[in-house]
């Protein structure tokens, strides 16, 4: 099957992230043509002018719609993509120059009609950026799910770096109305549907993620309330696992309460723990303000992953 890949990228109001999107894709290593797909949410600052710099060094195409959210626009895109593979890329990432590359290598070798590819922290973000990516990305945090390839078993792509056929497009009619967690429910129907998934590891992207801890809590959050709805939708793939970070937090609130009593056992778990991840990563990240920060970005991502858990299971509101 010759690949010929169309690129979707939705984008609300972030016309800057488009730009560096955008320079990072006339960087590739790659001979074959592509299309680059824009589609713009409904923005007030749009990305048109900035889509235009880039119509004699890419094969771009601009769309204009009424917002109604990410997981439509990828629908959007992919409606009017030429191509017979689509690559999805959220507008806040940057691509490395073999990325493409990658992608069709991997996919030459071991098709599958869907694919998901894991995210890293270029050089030049924020040391809150790179906090943020550690506690997403972790083996200490997240178990590694998000893209080590020795850490997971049947991989979840994640919708701001991953891959679908148009054959599981069409099959599947791509996301759902969920506002979050559309990416895991769209996984689910793949596999109800036959279709293969994969961590394509070395097809990363430079994923710069919220810039406020605020932002980092509120994203989090919502992930927590998506997974009860999840669970409910598809029973066979419940996991205790889901609840560990609102226990994390329980946990949290008895040791301290303890604590104030003389018992301190807990807490000094909770103590070694948040040790270990300062020094995990200030080994990966070489920076002493990373890793604090690091520490910061853990206790918000269980914290608000925690609270969206409890708050959906026990006042559970329709998703979306």
């Amino acid at each position: 099957m010759k690949l010929f890949f169309s690129i979707i990228i939705p984008v609300y109001n972030r016309p800057q992230e488009i730009d560096e999107l955008l320079k990072s894709l006339t960087k590739q290593d790659f001979s074959d043509s592509f299309v680059v797909l824009i589609i713009e949410d409904g923005s007030d600052n749009k990305s048109d002018l900035i889509v235009e710099k880039y119509n004699n060094q890419l094969n771009v195409k601009y769309f204009f719609k009424e917002n109604s959210g990410a997981g439509a626009s990828r629908n959007f895109g992919m409606q009017k993509a030429t191509g017979n593979y689509f690559i999805i890329l959220d507008s806040d990432v940057i691509v490395p120059t073999h990325y493409l590359s990658e992608v069709k290598k991997a996919l030459k070798t071991n098709f599958t009609d869907a694919f998901g590819g894991p995210d890293a922290a270029h050089k030049s973000f924020t040391p809150l950026q790179k906090a943020i990516n550690y506690a997403m990305t972790s083996v200490l945090t997240t178990g590694g799910i998000r893209g080590k390839k020795q850490a997971v078993g049947k991989f979840q792509p994640r919708s701001f770096n991953m891959g679908m056929s148009k054959v599981a497009f069409d099959k599947t009619q791509g996301f759902s109305k969920m506002k979050n967690g559309e990416d895991i429910d769209l996984t689910f129907r793949l596999w109800k549907n036959g279709f293969d998934t994969q961590l394509l590891e070395k097809a990363f992207v430079y994923h710069k993620r919220r810039t406020s801890i605020k932002q980092f809590f509120k994203q989090t959050y919502g992930f927590g309330t998506a997974r009860p709805f999840l669970n409910k939708k598809y029973p066979e793939t419940t996991k205790l696992t889901y609840w560990f970070p609102s226990l994390f937090i329980i946990g949290l609130d008895i040791g301290i309460i303890l604590a104030i009593f003389g018992y301190n056992k807990i807490l000094y778990c909770y103590g070694f723990y948040f040790v270990l991840i300062f020094v995990d990563s200030l080994f990966q990240n070489k920076n002493i303000y990373v890793a604090f920060l690091s520490i910061v970005t853990t206790l918000m991502q269980f914290l608000g992953y925690g609270l969206g858990f409890l708050e959906s299971n026990f006042y559970p509101k329709k998703n979306n």
